[in-house]
């Protein structure tokens, strides 16, 4: 069985920065084989994507929110995909998921195999 694993949630002021982590394990999963996501959701809004990187890293997406701030990278000897969050602002506050997918170059949710539980961010004023 495959597992997500994010980490790196917590708080912090505005302006300042967090690394999300996301680890895979499970015995059928490798890394090389599967695109990553971040996708964020707050308790008033629909989830949205907020990075993506493919499977070689060749393609890598941005929300249009992202303005910079961010970087989505991975580390295929790990099974690990990260997210570099900078630059924060309150509007960045929600729970952030890592996702698995074995479909080239896709930001749809429905595309994306494995979920990890979700790890807060907040980010005060």
């Amino acid at each position: 069985q495959v597992r997500l694993i994010e980490s790196g949630g917590g708080l912090v002021q505005a302006g300042g920065s967090l690394r999300l982590s996301c680890e895979a394990s499970g015995r059928a999963f490798n890394n090389l084989n599967w695109g990553w996501g971040w996708f964020r959701q707050t308790s008033d809004k629909e989830r949205e994507s907020v990075a993506a990187i493919s499977r070689n890293a060749g393609f890598t997406y941005y929300g249009d929110f992202v303005k910079g701030r961010f970087t989505i990278g991975r580390d295929n000897a790990k099974n690990t995909v990260y997210l570099q969050m900078t630059d924060l602002s309150p509007e960045d506050t929600a729970v952030y998921y890592c996702a698995a997918t074995s479909i080239l170059n896709t930001l749809r949710e429905s595309d994306y195999t494995y979920w990890g539980q979700g790890t807060q961010v907040t980010v005060s004023s």
